[in-house]
């Protein structure tokens, strides 16, 4: 494989996607285990495998969407739309990867195994046409934040908390509506075709769900926070509601473009959202 082969199958990898397996490491969080080092080791392993499973994900869907991604203003960019990766070395790469994954999977232990194998089937299932239904998109999307929040917990062998299924649950569907919102918008705007399933949802609809599970999601930290494992974790709310309160601005402003999991990477006050509830976390769960 040459250099520029090399470095677009790195880039059609999605390294910058694999913020979203960080939930792997929830599991330590919510049972207030951030002191074990051998925790530590196999939520490590654990966001490991499940970026490789991601990324093997986004190959399929590359080679699946390639046609349609040459004629979008930015997808037309990636790898294998632009042909500087083939279909055939792309589904090779996933391929390896999966395997990977499912190795590192079975390592953790037949439960580990059984969820990246569940994860894996739902992502592919997702894009050979399920995400072109409106509604199970979102749901699977849904699914597959949940399935990385019980593997984190069954990773470092922990009891799997209704909190982190709940907070999990809501967050999801809030990120997947704000970035169909965003979608919308930029659809409105005439800068992007859109996907297909666009057609099917309303933006008022969109508007108010987006609000909703917002404000659902902010509850549900709070009632975490004063209830959960430590009634100190309130300290941690203030950054948890300027993210949500940030993210949902740019999201009714049309502002989280065509990749909103990177605002986690760019945007100055959702990072600093996000560094202020890890240091006050940590804080809370290790000294208090």
């Amino acid at each position: 494989m040459t250099l520029i082969a090399l470095r677009s199958a790195v880039v059609a990898m999605r390294p910058r996607q694999w913020t979203k397996n960080l939930l792997l490491f929830a599991g330590l969080v919510f049972a207030r285990r951030l002191d074990d080092k051998h925790a530590w080791l196999h939520a490590t392993v654990a966001f490991g495998l499940y970026c490789a499973a991601s990324s093997a994900a986004y190959l399929v869907n590359d080679v699946r969407d390639a046609e349609h991604d040459r004629h979008h203003r930015t997808k037309r960019d990636r790898p294998v739309a632009a042909r500087l990766l083939t279909e055939h070395a792309a589904l090779a790469i996933a391929a390896a990867l999966a395997l990977a994954a499912l190795a590192g999977g079975a390592a953790l232990g037949l439960w580990s195994l059984a969820l990246v194998a569940l994860f894996l089937a739902v992502q592919l299932s997702y894009s050979l046409g399920l995400k072109r239904i409106v509604g199970v998109d979102l749901l699977l999307i849904a699914g597959l934040f949940v399935i990385r929040a019980v593997a984190g917990a069954v990773a470092v062998h922990v009891y799997i908390s209704g909190w982190l299924i709940g907070c999990t649950i809501v967050l999801s569907l809030f990120l997947g509506l704000s970035k169909r919102r965003a979608e919308l918008h930029q659809v409105a705007a005439g800068t992007t075709p859109g996907r297909p399933v666009l057609r099917r949802y309303a933006t008022d609809v969109v508007d108010r769900l987006v609000t909703a599970t917002a404000a659902i999601a902010s509850l549900s930290y709070m009632a975490y926070a004063v209830f959960g494992p430590t009634p100190w974790m309130v300290v941690t709310v203030p950054f948890v509601l300027v993210g949500l309160a940030r993210y949902l601005r740019l999201a009714h402003r049309g502002l989280l473009g065509e990749s909103p999991e990177e605002i986690l990477l760019t945007d100055a006050i959702v990072l600093g959202s996000v560094t202020g509830w890890i240091v006050s976390a940590a804080f809370v769960l290790l000294v208090v």
